[in-house]
C-alpha cells in the first residue's frame, strides 16, 4: 500500500470540506463548527499562514483523510508547541497505519517541540492511538473567551 501526507493544496478544498463537515459533525469533536469557520481554516492553511498548517492524507493515491495543526510556544515546556488541532481518516481508511504514518511525518518535520492536541472521551479508537504515540492526559480544564 502506498500511502503518504503531504501538505494541502488548493484542489483539496472540496475534499477536505467535506470532511470537516463530517467529522465536526461526529462525537469525536465538542463543537459542530460552520461553513465559514470551515473556509477560513482552509484559506489560512492555504495562504502560507504562520499559525495553522493543513495536510491531506493519502493512500493509493486517493484522499484518506486530512489534519491541521497550530503552532505556538510553550513556556509550560520551554519550548515550540505543535497543536494538532484536527486529525481525520475516512472511515474505509481507520485501522490501517494512517495514523502512524502522519505521526511519523509530523515527529520528524517538527523535532524538539511538544505536541498537543484534544480528544473526547467518547473516541476511544483515537485514545488507543494517541497513547500508543506517548501521549499522556494532562489534568488541565480548558477555558475560553470570545
Amino acid at each position: 500500500m502506498t500511502s503518504q501526507v503531504r501538505g494541502m493544496r488548493q484542489e483539496d478544498r472540496e475534499a477536505v470540506l467535506s470532511m470537516m463537515r463530517e467529522f465536526y459533525a461526529s462525537p469525536a469533536v465538542y463543537t459542530c463548527g460552520s461553513e465559514e469557520i470551515f473556509c477560513r481554516d482552509i484559506d489560512a492553511c492555504l495562504s502560507g499562514s504562520p499559525y495553522l498548517e493543513g495536510f491531506v492524507i493519502e493512500s493509493e493515491n486517493e484522499i484518506a483523510g486530512y489534519a491541521m495543526i497550530a503552532k505556538s510556544f510553550s513556556t509550560e515546556f520551554g519550548k515550540p508547541c505543535i497543536w494538532i488541532e484536527d486529525l481525520y481518516l475516512k472511515e474505509a481508511y481507520r485501522a490501517r497505519g494512517l495514523g502512524n504514518l502522519f505521526f511519523d511525518y509530523l515527529t520528524a518535520r517538527y523535532t524538539d517541540c511538544i505536541f498537543r492536541l484534544e480528544v473526547e472521551d467518547e473516541n476511544e479508537s483515537a485514545i488507543r492511538l494517541y497513547e500508543k504515540r506517548g501521549f499522556t492526559v494532562l489534568p488541565y480544564k480548558e477555558m475560553k473567551a470570545e
